[in-house]
């Protein structure tokens, strides 16, 4: 009996679950629209020192509890300002784990340290805390700690270690604007911490960053070394602009988002060779830029990681590998690691994600998520024959 073509996955020549594909990014709320023709009639697009960005301080200020707010270009030169701010430099060394955003490894690199790479909880795909006091020299200047993919870092564990040897922690929270770890808001728990308003964030600007603290050292090591005569590392007026009505929605989206991410990781209880990251105990509301499984390819009939993310696109879902992990991508000669870092070879190899467009969605949205999974599923040999092939 011949198969029909609306039941095969798009790679075999069948209908795509989504037609109109992913949903666009960022947003097209009407009031960034409003936003947008008030800095042209009030000219505030074109100047230095319009309203917008001291508005956008004063909320973000206020929205994470911090006094001190500096907006930039990105969230790399955010976290590069931040290890600026701890005085991190020549000869220092800085921790962070070997799954991480390439930028981070850069920054370290940038302000003349060494990266220390620990390995990452399997569980939650996130740096383990437990690996820390091990990875301490004299030398350790501070550590970085991301919430990836909808996993957060137990931040009480990081704090209890970074106190007892003395180092600051920088927390990137690019991924998790609002989200609620253990009571607190994400951003609020390190030293001093960053957020990114890059196009595809959840807050989103096309570019632009921020790093906060409470520190007034910090702060002052910061302001002084954006002070070029001009700010070295601008937020423009306009970006500030669009900025400033996405904080409003921020806690509502988030709602949206978790309640669909968590529907999906309560659908994937059952469903063999996807499986979400996993927070255990902790008391938090992850943010969701990305929802993070680890994929094993022998549910899947053998295909390839690539070739799954590659399958999914076909159907309208944004699913992608995660990133490349640190140690494979970098000369050993520029970091230092802690031991061989297993779980990190292994996120390198078997992470997947899903973008967060999609999670704003409907429960019929969701429903196609899970049918596009299914359709590849049951057809993954023969589109393994197909795509792994070619690749």
């Amino acid at each position: 009996m011949s198969v029909q073509k609306e039941t095969l996955p798009a790679t075999l020549g069948g209908e795509p679950v989504r037609v109109q594909g992913p949903p666009e990014w960022p947003p097209n709320d009407p009031e960034i629209l409003d936003a947008l023709k008030c800095a042209h009639t009030d000219g505030s697009w074109g100047k230095y020192h319009g309203s917008n960005c001291g508005r956008l301080r004063e909320a973000i200020a206020e929205y994470q509890g911090q006094r001190f707010v500096e907006l930039c270009c990105s969230g790399t030169a955010a976290v590069e300002l931040a290890l600026r701010g701890i005085k991190a430099g020549e000869g220092d060394e800085v921790i962070l784990a070997g799954y991480d955003f390439k930028g981070n490894f850069m920054d370290v690199v940038c302000v003349g340290a060494t990266p220390v790479l620990v390995d990452i909880n399997p569980a939650n795909g996130n740096l383990d805390p437990a690996h820390l006091s091990e990875a301490i020299t004299p030398r350790t200047k501070g550590i970085i700690i991301s919430h990836l993919h909808g996993g957060v870092v137990p931040m009480e564990g990081v704090l209890e270690v970074a106190e007892e040897h003395q180092v600051s922690v920088v927390e990137d929270a690019a991924q998790m604007p609002g989200a609620d770890i253990c009571g607190r808001k994400a951003g609020t728990w390190g030293h001093t911490a960053i957020f990114s308003f890059g196009g595809s964030k959840l807050l989103s600007a096309g570019r632009g960053g921020v790093v906060i603290t409470d520190d007034d050292a910090i702060a002052q090591r910061i302001r002084l070394h954006c002070n070029r005569g001009n700010h070295a590392y601008p937020l423009s007026e306009l970006q500030a602009a669009v900025l400033l009505p996405q904080i409003e929605k921020l806690d509502e989206r988030n709602r949206v988002r978790a309640e669909n991410a968590f529907w999906l990781c309560d659908q994937l209880k059952d469903f063999d060779g996807l499986y979400p990251f996993d927070n255990g105990e902790q008391k938090c509301q992850p943010g969701f830029y990305k929802l993070g499984f680890w994929y094993e390819p022998a549910a899947f009939s053998g295909l390839s990681r690539e070739a799954f993310t590659k399958a999914m696109r076909a159907e309208g879902i944004a699913m992608d590998p995660g990133f490349r992990s640190l140690h494979i991508i970098h000369s050993s000669s520029r970091y230092r690691g802690l031991g061989e870092l297993p779980n990190s070879t292994a996120a390198d190899e078997r992470f997947v994600k899903l973008h967060h467009p999609v999670l704003l969605g409907t429960g019929r949205d969701m429903e196609e998520i899970m049918s596009a999974l299914k359709k590849v599923k049951a057809h993954s040999a023969p589109i393994r024959e197909k795509l792994d092939a070619v690749s």
